[in-house]
């Protein structure tokens, strides 16, 4: 039956990697369901309801992606639109939880409308072979560079913006421990690498914190919650009245929710198909349509149930690398997102300190893509290079697309090619200027 239904022989898998590969991807993404209710709490949400609806959504809209698309990629709350939600639509365009909400819902039903009409495969198709290779060789520094701040090798600091953290702070020490097993894992061709590095990690840190190191993985108090009260649920319906009283703000919104999911959706799938093989020949990425359904389907799902956009993750990769190559992995994820309503409490075991060292490995995996770029050539170094440096510095996939689509197109002209660019590329060009105007 899983055979007839994720072709795992055709992708050259097996049910026991697949499984593997589902349970590390959730290992890397987990934290989402920390992180995601502890930002939108300052909303004005009740905590333990945005974590429900944040595990449930993401099993939801991690088990379409599988079944429907059989893509080994799974969905969660989106870091980055979870701060646009809370940061900008709520607490400086003023609108309440319940508004954003709407929002939410809102971009999620055009979503589905331009899922279902081939509009998001157009645009996807319209970039350029070597543009997806540096987008998912971008998001692979992007996911590094994420890893290393979350684990406190990396900090801010006011005069060089960032530098390296504390080495005695016990966690950097644990995050560094588990780089150093996870690159010898991986040297030594160990299969599944990535998920032993997270698995000897979180021992270590067990261990470490029973012998009274501070800031380490503990152990749960308790194995099961049944707190299952949920006030975000269908709250998005009293959003509307006050989200359309001001039409421009709402359209900013709206538009705001789109952008940046659209193109982080894009950037996530193209770059876990450029380590999947699914991409065809032609350079289009196969079963897109049902994957953009899913993601979209997703959207309005965590509207619904309390939480800010759904999107595709890039923590995906982790469970890739691992060997993950159908939607099999995906369904694995989902039915851990679902078992972690019950199982909360277990999750103080997956710290950043945990988690860091697969997305720093991941991220070097991801980087070979940049070998694939024809460096010769000018309008590709160009635009590969500014995709690539823009997602780091922006902290933004969305954003290192955009710059890097504009570059390509620039540079195109200016080599005198610019015949050779899709008419889509141009409307594109001139939306993302109208994007950053606003």
């Amino acid at each position: 039956m899983l055979e007839k239904m994720f072709k795992l022989s055709e992708k050259n898998t097996t049910v026991k990697t697949e499984l593997l590969a589902g349970l590390t991807t959730f290992l890397a993404m987990a934290y989402i369901l920390a992180v995601n209710p502890g930002m939108l709490k300052e909303t004005g949400m009740n905590q333990q309801s945005v974590f429900l609806a944040t595990a449930i959504s993401s099993g939801i809209a991690t088990l379409l992606m599988g079944l429907l698309a059989n893509y080994p990629v799974a969905l969660s709350a989106g870091m980055g639109v979870n701060a646009l939600f809370t940061y900008t639509i709520c607490l400086t365009m003023g609108f309440s939880w319940k508004a954003g909400l709407a929002a939410v819902v809102i971009s999620g039903i055009i979503f589905v409308i331009l899922s279902v009409t081939n509009l998001r495969k157009l645009v996807i198709d319209a970039i350029p072979t070597q543009l997806k290779l540096a987008i998912g060789a971008g998001i692979g520094f992007f996911i590094a560079f994420i890893g290393l701040k979350n684990a406190g090798i990396i900090v801010s600091d006011a005069s060089t913006f960032v530098t390296l953290g504390n080495f005695k702070d016990p966690a950097v020490l644990l995050a560094l421990f588990g780089l150093v097993v996870t690159l010898i894992l991986l040297a030594k061709k160990v299969h599944a690498a990535v998920f032993y590095g997270l698995l000897m990690t979180a021992i270590v840190g067990v261990l470490a914190g029973l012998m009274g190191i501070a800031e380490m993985p503990a152990l749960p108090s308790k194995l099961i919650s049944f707190d299952f009260e949920m006030p975000t649920l269908f709250a998005f319906a009293q959003g509307f009245g006050e989200l359309f009283a001001d039409p421009k703000s709402a359209f900013i919104a709206i538009f705001s929710l789109l952008f940046v999911d659209f193109f982080d959706t894009a950037g996530t799938l193209v770059g876990v198909a450029n380590r999947t093989n699914l991409i065809n020949e032609k350079g289009e990425l196969e079963n897109i349509e049902a994957a953009l359904l899913s993601d979209s389907i997703g959207t309005v799902v965590g509207g619904v149930l309390g939480t800010s956009t759904v999107t595709s993750f890039v923590e995906s990769t982790a469970g890739v690398e691992v060997g993950g190559r159908t939607g099999l992995t995906a369904v694995t994820t989902a039915v851990l997102f679902f078992l972690s309503v019950f199982f909360s409490p277990i999750l103080v075991t997956i710290t950043n300190a945990v988690t860091a060292p697969a997305l720093v490995v991941v991220g070097i995996l991801m980087a070979q893509q940049l070998g694939g770029i024809d460096w010769d050539n000018f309008v590709y170094a160009a635009s590969g290079f500014v995709t690539v440096i823009t997602m780091i510095l922006c902290y933004s996939i969305s954003h290192g697309i955009i710059f890097g689509f504009i570059t390509y197109a620039l540079s195109s002209l200016a080599s005198g090619k610019g015949k050779d660019i899709k008419p889509i590329v141009w409307v594109l060009v001139v939306i993302f200027v109208i994007y950053l105007a606003i």
